[in-house]
């Protein structure tokens, strides 16, 4: 949606990293203003553009058929000039583990102003370091836009560890209007689930098991286990994540399904809307060499806890994934904590004109909340 009347808006992109590079194109999209992010990740021990980075910027100009200049690797200044959002099918090639998650969460917004089906093909690491892993996406952040509104689904053709990658994963998105994203309270809990993934080589040491049992043993008597989801899965490369995912408020329909399957195939439900609103929290850990499974179980409880020690809604990587969604269609959220990529996203979100407020509380959790607008009103 392109608009002549504003005009270009200049970035600092040294006051994040990677993400906030990517939200700025998504934002850009949105709104239809063109965007120069100047020092992009200047403040990172190696700034510029990756790999993943650029992977994104093709990913989002592709499909809104953007003018860029400075897409490429070690890249620090990036122009880019959307159109009109072209429903179709993408793929794009990290060519590296980088992640496909980020990259799949760069296009998700674009659900709110595409005219029609768009189908992206991602190659790359779908279970890697500083990035939500895959199971995170599509167990606790996809179901929940899916009950404000959002059409999206994320088929799993093949997972990708560290160093290698090779995953692929296929995200549909299409034509989608929000309903109010208020998650005032998290409501009693219902129960817990722990989704354990490892690479084939891993099965005799029984690493997925362990990653699950361990989870669950030490989450403590509280919950009610819902699921339990141990999957080896080829890949060019070792590796094992858990994800553990909490629900806090009962179900009242159908199920709204695990897209996940024990085994080494992956599918995900058709695309569809309405669920039942259900609080999700989610945290994981990645198997690292040399460091037992249990250990790493431990981790990820350890995450867990935290936003429901603090009495939040979200937890501290959905809140900033949330924004671009809670920007339009308002709401409300209480985060555990002003992470850093929370205030900058806030911030940036300023800088694009749309009506976010956000307070921090006494003790430490913070308020966000929005009245929604239309993305070319923002």
């Amino acid at each position: 949606m392109d608009d002549s009347n504003q005009p270009e808006l200049t970035l600092d992109g040294s006051v994040g990293g990677g993400q906030y590079f990517r939200s700025a194109l998504s934002f850009s999209v949105l709104t239809g203003r063109d965007v120069e992010i100047r020092d992009v990740r200047g403040a990172r021990e190696n700034p510029g553009l990756k790999p993943q980075h650029v992977a994104a910027a093709e990913a989002l100009s592709s499909i809104a058929n953007a003018e860029t200049d400075g897409v490429e690797r070690g890249s620090r200044t990036v122009s880019f000039h959307p159109s009109e959002v072209q429903p179709g099918r993408y793929a794009v090639d990290i060519e590296t583990a980088g992640s496909v998650p980020l990259v799949v969460d760069a296009v998700l917004p674009l659900s709110l102003v595409t005219p029609g089906p768009v189908r992206l093909q991602v190659t790359g690491g779908t279970d890697v370091k500083w990035s939500p892993p895959l199971s995170y996406l599509r167990r606790v952040k996809l179901p929940l836009l899916r009950e404000a509104g959002v059409l999206a689904s994320v088929d799993v053709g093949r997972r990708g560890f560290y160093p290698v990658g090779g995953g692929e994963v296929t995200l549909l998105i299409g034509p989608s209007k929000l309903t109010p994203l208020s998650l005032d309270e998290s409501g009693e809990r219902r129960g817990l689930r722990a989704l354990s993934t490892a690479s084939e080589d891993l099965t005799e040491a029984d690493v997925a098991e362990r990653l699950a049992d361990t989870a669950i043993e030490r989450i403590g008597d509280d919950w009610t286990v819902l699921e339990r989801t141990v999957t080896y899965v080829d890949s060019d490369s070792t590796g094992a994540v858990v994800v553990l995912v909490t629900e806090h408020a009962p179900e009242t329909g159908e199920s709204s399904g695990t897209g996940e399957s024990s085994g080494t195939g992956e599918s995900s439900a058709e695309i569809e809307a309405g669920f039942e609103p259900t609080c999700r929290f989610g945290a994981s850990a990645l198997g690292e060499p040399g460091v037992p499974a249990e250990r790493v179980a431990g981790d990820a409880v350890d995450a867990l806890r935290e936003p429901i020690d603090a009495g939040a809604t979200v937890d501290v990587h959905l809140a900033d994934q949330l924004l671009p969604f809670l920007a339009v269609a308002g709401g409300r959220f209480r985060a555990p904590r002003l992470s850093e990529h929370l205030e900058t996203h806030l911030k940036l979100l300023e800088q694009f004109g749309a009506a976010v407020e956000w307070t921090e509380r006494d003790d430490g959790t913070v308020d966000v909340s929005a009245t929604g607008n239309s993305p070319d009103r923002w």
